[in-house]
């Protein structure tokens, strides 16, 4: 009989692209990745990878060898999410990951309701930025994750996954309360020589802040590189700053500082996003209610105005 583990190896090398990649995603390391699938070519009869200059690529033996795993590991997440929903009770453990807005704003309130309403059941939460919130989720290191995704920059709908859109969450200029970049702006151009705390540009929220300020006739003159939500308000507050913050982040986390509209009502879209083998697994059904729920009791920041 096959082995599963290592048709999931196989099937991250075909997923990742290089045996490097699906090491790193499952935490191997790139030898012994390759000595598993070794093992597995030993068991199949087939020669599964062939070298590509420093790379290697799937054979066509192993890209069917991979559609029947897809379906394999599918169907035990169905199996698993029928044996789970014969229970009494929502117990197990379930993983999930989000990004670092969510942690601080969802997750709380969402881990409150789970151990209020099914205290059988173990929540992990990992931060993850989505990317590779999304490669963990694939890889089946997560069962659940929080997505975002900006105007302009739609996220790829992915085969396998299920989504469920949770809300638009207006994004403000967050300005500071006192020095010289409190003075109420005409239109966002007035801050082209401002210091600005930005996420980094290679990140999707770092790129469409960066093409906003491009939008609006410059160059955002960045201070403060960091993923860091907290850190950014934190330097607004502290006048060497303006940002862009979402409203959800809300008046718990934006006290002290100056929330203003944007021209057009920019927003970020989130969603929860599930493998389709796991969408009615009882500990993500009790997950995915909590989140909807957590996330529609939730106050946004009001703007004091909004640029024209």
């Amino acid at each position: 009989m096959l082995s599963l583990p290592r048709l999931r190896l196989l099937r991250e090398v075909h997923r990742t692209g290089s045996l490097t990649a699906a090491a790193r995603t499952l935490n191997y390391t790139p030898s012994a990745v390759s000595q598993q699938l070794k093992l597995l070519e030993r068991e199949t009869g087939a020669t599964l990878l062939e070298a590509v200059g420093r790379g290697v690529r799937l054979t066509p033996a192993a890209q069917g060898l991979v559609g029947h795993t897809e379906r394999i590991l599918a169907t035990l997440e169905e199996a698993e999410a029928e044996l789970a929903a014969a229970q009494d009770a929502v117990r197990g453990t379930l993983r999930v990951a989000a990004f670092q807005s969510a942690m601080l704003t969802v997750a709380p309130t969402v881990l409150d309701a789970l151990a209020r309403d099914h205290p059988d059941l173990h929540v992990t939460i990992t931060q993850r930025e989505v990317e590779d919130a999304f490669a963990g989720l694939l890889a089946h290191e997560f069962d659940l994750i929080i997505s975002e995704e900006y105007l302009g920059r739609p996220d790829p709908l992915r085969e396998g996954v299920d989504r469920v859109e949770l809300l638009r969450d207006p994004l403000h200029l967050a300005l500071p309360l006192k020095g010289p970049w409190s003075a109420r702006p005409r239109s966002l151009s007035d801050l082209g020589q401002a210091p600005w705390a930005l996420d980094p540009a290679d990140t999707p929220t770092g790129a469409w802040a960066r093409a906003v300020c491009r939008q609006a006739g410059f160059e955002p003159q960045v201070r403060i590189d960091t993923l860091n939500p907290l850190l950014q308000v934190d330097f607004v507050r502290s006048g060497h700053a303006v940002a862009f913050v979402p409203a959800l982040l809300g008046t718990r986390h934006l006290n002290s500082v100056r929330s203003v509209g944007l021209a057009g009502a920019p927003y970020r879209l989130l969603s929860i996003q599930v493998r389709s083998g796991r969408t009615r697994h009882p500990a993500v059904v009790a997950c995915r209610t909590a989140i909807v729920e957590a996330v529609a009791h939730m106050s946004a920041d009001t703007p004091e105005w909004t640029l024209h």
